[in-house]
């Protein structure tokens, strides 16, 4: 955060018309953003088919394109007060139809890696332009009873909505289609920054030689935890000895930044306000709830592929997600008061726990719409969270300065994104670990003496005399077949548990809470004077 910035300028507030047009805006350049993040994150398989290589490999472009979408951000804090907002969303949005037009013609793995990376890039400002744009037309009330929830719910269902649209567009045209969306969204969010420009602030030169060196020592930090985070589970972490070097590295490189920053006189982050107890526990719960909710972004998706499901078999689960965080939104436009929010954060953690429980009964038969329940309560409770967490984090920053506000804002998106990234890794090596461990469990009962095991043979092989006549291909393919089965039951079994894990934490969370509750409760009435 850089020096105090000028005081801010009152405006009068926006004719209706007017404003419901800057909320528009606000919609589309949200989706925009968070459409092309999901379309990374869910289509890794098409774009290593269109460019020819391995599903390891397309995991770099992921990796790529989340490192600037983290990083740049805290950078943006400066630039965007001494070369003014109007600039910096002209800039952010025509750099992002650049490249969304450039994406069309990548044909290989060098050529695409760079352009996710410039993605990544452009697409850093545009979380915090919905933001701005959402709340640009709201009264101050407003923006944090209307102006949050919404632009929460329209940053969130981003990623949810890519798994709805993008199996109708990925076609025999491979990911032409999902480009051409881009573009054609990208060129629409041109279009309404240039025709709705955001009020002028006033602008102040900040930017100074060593805001360069916090951020690189921050962005390789950030880069190092994303890129560990992203292919350790795929190398399974230990396998790799680049990666827990890696891991070092970037804290080293986070510390480094913590040290410099601490002995700025306008340093690019306000490190003792981030380090204060209130800013400390909002941050610590709004990265355990992103470590909660990876059971919906890297839980039932990855486990229905497994199973043999398409994405198109999909869409109908993540359309009532969808559905579930809207109506979350529209539950704390109604009820959100800044006295209310730990009862939401309360409400919304025993709901996660119940749907993380009906999650955890999962058998090898599920189909997407046995967990529509249970995930459009997990969807309901994300957004019950967030919005509250957003007025509370702002309340904090608004008694520091009106300069805070924005500050916070992009603060926050990138330690949610990067939180994504890193319960994503946790969550998917939890699960690979346990499926080691049930598999080796299974392995361990078929057995030729086991009667379970002699009668499932006896069965598959009856089933298989129809189409193998010889007795020996029947005995193996039949062993075949158990193995695979007794691989299938071992996934589902992690996740299984990865599930109950997630519902056990939102419940020691909640008690956690309740705890705390009762001693603010209790060292309020002992302040109280006796009457």
């Amino acid at each position: 955060m850089s020096a105090p910035a000028a005081a801010p300028v009152t405006h009068p507030p926006l004719p209706a018309g007017r404003a419901l047009s800057y909320m528009a805006a606000a919609t589309v350049i949200g989706l925009s953003q968070g459409l092309q993040q999901g379309f990374v994150s869910t289509s890794l398989p098409q774009l290593a088919g269109d460019l020819g290589i391995t599903t390891t490999s397309a995991a770099w472009l992921l990796a790529v394109y989340m490192i600037p979408r983290v990083a740049l951000p805290v950078l943006l804090i400066k630039i965007r007060t001494q070369f003014g907002l109007r600039r910096f969303a002209e800039i952010g949005v025509v750099v992002y139809a650049l490249v969304a037009l450039a994406a069309i013609w990548a044909s290989d793995f060098r050529s695409a890696l760079v352009l996710q990376a410039l993605a990544g890039a452009a697409a850093a400002p545009l979380s915090t332009l919905a933001f701005l744009y959402m709340l640009e037309p709201l009264s101050p009330q407003a923006k944090m009873v209307l102006g949050l929830p919404l632009a929460m719910v329209v940053l969130m269902t981003g990623p949810l909505l890519a798994r709805v649209i993008g199996p109708s567009l990925i076609g025999d045209g491979g990911m032409a289609g999902v480009h051409m969306a881009g573009l054609a969204l990208a060129l629409i969010s041109l279009m309404l920054v240039l025709a709705l420009p955001l009020r002028p602030m006033p602008r102040q030169k900040v930017i100074e030689p060593l805001d360069f060196l916090s951020f690189a020592l921050i962005g390789f930090g950030f880069g190092g935890l994303i890129i560990a985070f992203v292919m350790g589970p795929i190398y399974n972490w230990t396998d790799m000895a680049w990666i827990g070097l890696l891991l070092a590295a970037a804290v080293l490189s986070l510390t480094l930044a913590v040290t410099v920053e601490l002995n700025r006189r306008a340093p690019l982050l306000d490190i003792r306000w981030l380090a204060s107890p209130a800013i400390l526990h909002l941050t610590g719960t709004l990265l355990l709830f992103r470590l909660i909710l990876s059971e919906q972004s890297a839980g039932a998706p990855r486990m229905f592929q497994v199973l043999g499901m398409g994405p198109d078999q999909m869409i109908g689960l993540f359309s009532v997600i969808s559905l579930a965080g809207v109506m979350g939104a529209l539950a704390c436009i109604a009820w959100m008061r800044p006295q209310r929010v730990p009862v939401f954060h309360l409400a919304a953690l025993l709901v996660i726990a119940a749907g993380a429980f009906l999650d955890a009964q999962v058998t090898p038969d599920w189909r997407p719409t046995q967990m529509i329940a249970s995930q459009a309560l997990i969807g309901f409770a994300g957004m019950l969270f967030m919005p509250p967490a957003m007025m509370a984090g702002l309340i904090s920053a608004l008694s520091k300065g009106p300069h805070y506000i924005l500050s916070f804002v992009i603060v926050f998106i990138s330690t949610q994104s990067l939180g994504g990234v890193l319960g994503s890794g946790l969550f998917t090596t939890f699960t690979t670990r346990r499926q080691a461990l049930h598999l080796q469990d299974l392995a361990a009962q078929l057995t030729p003496t086991d009667p379970a095991t002699v009668q499932a043979m006896a069965g598959r092989m009856a089933a298989l005399a129809g189409t193998l006549p010889d007795a020996g291909a029947r005995r193996a393919q039949a062993a075949a077949d158990l193995a695979q089965q007794a691989g299938l039951q071992a996934w589902v079994q992690a996740y299984g548990d990865a599930y109950a894990l997630t519902g056990w934490a939102a419940l020691i969370a909640a008690a956690a809470l309740v705890l705390h509750l009762l001693r603010d409760r209790m060292t309020a009435k002992m302040m109280e004077p006796d009457q």
